[in-house]
């Protein structure tokens, strides 16, 4: 078990040596960090080996020159730079509140930029400014369209965060598609098999193994075949490409440069880098902030006090488990898989750093 300061310290000093300054690298941790503290382990300390990895190949800049390409009141569209999107993303849902502050919402669509964590994060920021916050990004082109055989779009998540009055906040954070590519990851290196109808094989044949993916398969859309609503998944994770990547002029769908060794793409084409879309929306411009609070506490409360089904926990309220995970591991601290660990060990040695069992 690890304490978050350790971590925080070890992942900051990592952050520190690729070349980011103080400030970069305690936001940057701040956000895998989030991400184990909600137990959405496929996207916390598991992904700095790969931010390591675009470093070495020199995928990402750590002096990106970040900037604002085209602005109204309400929207802007910004540029990377190819920097880290852990950097980069934070600074636009900023703008995105800061807009929505003076407009009464604020819309920010992001190119040249890389992963960026979980998307939960972004949304969240809009709550401390009572407002509604939206986030999502495309991703490596692991998931394949209806009666595709191929990988052609990225997990794609998309968050929702809504502030409430006496009940915790509503929080959606959640992959387009059925699995999460990291927790495709974890099965594999669990030596599990994978629940039926989530990935195919490159023939597109159904499969449980998860080393499928790294055999030229795919995630099969939201909802697997037509009859059970796969067509459905495809448009949303679509809807998602075409707000973070096609609208920002980031590459897209089967058009992005992979991240992976095993992700096909477009390995021959211009590195435009991934998009990002964050949305901020001012309460008061509806209505006032005190009716939506109650409105959305009487909406919250209706669902916790529904009938549910014998043997279930009853209906989870988007965000309660992430919320109460955060609060018990404050506490307790993080347990890190053995496969996470040693990756952590292998750069810390690299990088002179130290990592204790």
């Amino acid at each position: 078990m690890y304490s978050i300061q350790y971590l925080r310290e070890f992942t900051e000093s990592v952050f520190q040596k690729i070349g980011l300054s103080e400030q970069e690298a305690s936001q940057a941790s701040e956000i895998l960090l989030k991400a184990e503290l909600r137990n959405i382990s496929t996207h916390g300390l598991v992904r700095l080996p790969e931010y390591v990895k675009l470093w070495k190949d020199k995928r990402i800049t750590v002096s990106p020159n970040y900037k604002i390409v085209r602005e109204t009141p309400s929207t802007a569209l910004v540029d990377g730079g190819k920097g880290l999107g852990l950097v980069t993303a934070p600074k636009a849902m900023n703008l995105a509140i800061e807009k929505a502050g003076n407009a009464g919402t604020g819309w920010v669509a992001v190119r040249n930029s890389y992963h960026f964590g979980i998307a939960g994060y972004y949304a969240m920021k809009a709550l401390e400014e009572d407002m509604i916050g939206i986030a999502m990004t495309n991703a490596n082109p692991l998931v394949a369209p209806t009666f595709g055989k191929n990988g052609m779009l990225g997990t794609n998540p998309i968050a929702f965060a809504v502030p409430a009055g006496e009940e915790p906040p509503f929080v959606a954070d959640f992959a387009t598609a059925p699995i999460s590519r990291g927790k495709v990851d974890e099965y594999n290196s669990k030596g599990l098999m994978l629940p039926e109808n989530l990935l195919q094989e490159s023939t597109g044949n159904p499969t449980i193994k998860p080393s499928a993916l790294q055999q030229g398969g795919a995630i099969k859309t939201l909802g697997g075949d037509l009859d059970t609503g796969g067509h459905k998944g495809f448009c949303l994770t679509s809807i998602v490409d075409i707000l973070s990547a096609v609208l920002p002029g980031a590459n897209f769908g089967p058009f992005v440069v992979p991240t992976l060794g095993y992700a096909k793409g477009n390995t021959n084409g211009e590195d435009k880098g991934i998009g990002h879309f964050f949305g901020a929306m001012r309460i008061d411009a509806f209505q006032s902030k005190q009716e939506f609070k109650s409105d959305m506490d009487k909406w919250i409360r209706a669902f916790r006090q529904a009938p549910y089904i014998e043997g279930s926990k009853g209906i989870v309220i988007p965000g309660d488990p992430e919320r109460e995970a955060e609060k018990e591991n404050l506490k307790k601290g993080i347990n890190l898989n053995q496969t996470t660990k040693q990756k952590l060990k292998q750069i810390a040695k690299e990088m002179g750093l130290n990592f204790r069992d």
